[in-house]
């Protein structure tokens, strides 16, 4: 198995930020600082070590949904003591938030320590579709709709194709859904800005076959077989 995908297995980090602890040169295997992207390992007779302790695969890998308020930061810590929303889930876990949501950005969060899936759900290449509603200024023409869903211009990048469906308008604003399969910091707000279009609240409800469903703000739950199923098979 390739280094980095045993450290994400074991819950330690995404596979994205498990590579990035490699290139720090803190990964020993067997006492050898290994540096090198892609390097295999026994996961059977090697010791893998992160600054010096001992990793051990997780026994059990754990899913639990959230419905994120406004006013939490998608992260396990925080240099300004903000609130987090691991303050939020009551579990014996260690677990980490799949992706993020902004601070003023609410709805369906995943928490795991299956660093590998992080990975599978937050990576384009896995096309995941992600749905949220948006509250947004103004109206929408036709040509800004299919702007947003052919593609954008976004700082350094071209969005990808998104999905956007007006479900409710009046003259100061509208109620949107919008599909997309990437999660680039901030994504749906700078797409609307893009089009002229601000946000003005954002909440997501879904990721894949995933769905937020009725569960209250700031109330979780640990995901049912079914979710669990769906989520080891991508």
């Amino acid at each position: 198995m390739r280094l980095q995908k045993f450290l994400a297995s074991c819950g330690i980090a995404s596979r994205r930020k498990s590579e990035e602890l490699i290139k720090k040169g803190i990964i020993k295997v067997n006492g050898v600082v290994v540096t090198e992207m892609g390097y295999k390992i026994d996961t059977e007779k090697d010791k893998i070590t992160i600054n010096d302790k001992e990793v051990q695969q997780e026994g059990k890998f754990i899913y639990v949904l959230l419905n994120k308020p406004v006013g939490y930061v998608t992260t396990a810590s925080d240099q300004f003591n903000r609130k987090k929303v691991t303050d939020l889930v009551e579990s014996p876990y260690r677990l980490f938030p799949v992706g993020r949501l902004d601070y003023n950005t609410s709805g369906l969060l995943l928490l795991t320590n299956n660093g590998e899936l992080t990975f599978k759900l937050t990576h384009p290449k896995f096309k995941v579709e992600k749905t949220y509603i948006a509250n947004v200024i103004g109206k929408l023409t036709k040509e800004e709709i299919e702007a947003f869903q052919n593609g954008l211009q976004i700082e350094d990048y071209v969005t990808s194709s998104a999905k956007l469906k007006v479900l409710k308008e009046t003259e100061e604003s509208s109620l949107i859904e919008v599909r997309i399969r990437e999660g680039k910091n901030r994504q749906v707000r700078k797409m609307c800005d893009a089009i002229g279009h601000p946000v003005l609240h954002l909440k997501r409800i879904s990721m894949g076959e995933i769905k937020l469903g009725k569960l209250p703000v700031g109330k979780w739950r640990y995901l049912d077989n079914g979710e669990t199923k769906y989520l080891q098979g991508l």
